[in-house]
């Protein structure tokens, strides 16, 4: 398995940004993707997660201003984030989880500054 994350970059307070991850190689039908990110000195946090039924969960710092999306069929996962500000600065990290196993995809960094 595969995970090729794309869409982060530079962008000023209350802007947008759009990341996308696509997986690839044996992807089981059920399975939950999600985004993770890493601000320098701290531990990796989730920010949202998605199951192949379309479950969601945010962290409570997001709720509101991102949203996260999949196409199973192309086993890509979006997350649209809004509003963004000085401390979603981080590098955000694609996940696959499937039975008994996680797999991770390159960081992307997002920086929020003016």
């Amino acid at each position: 398995v595969q995970l090729q994350a794309s869409g982060g970059g530079l962008v000023q307070p209350g802007g947008s940004l759009r990341l996308s991850c696509a997986a690839s190689g044996s992807i089981f039908s059920i399975n939950a993707m999600g985004w993770y990110r890493q601000a320098p000195g701290k531990q990796r946090e989730l920010v949202a997660g998605i199951t192949s039924g379309g479950n969601t969960n945010y962290a409570d710092s997001v709720k509101g201003r991102f949203t996260i999306s999949r196409e199973n069929a192309k086993n890509t996962v979006t997350l649209q984030m809004n509003s963004l500000k000085p401390e979603d600065t981080a590098v955000y990290y694609c996940n696959l989880v499937q039975p008994n196993r996680s797999w991770w995809g390159q960081g992307t960094l997002v920086t929020v500054s003016s």
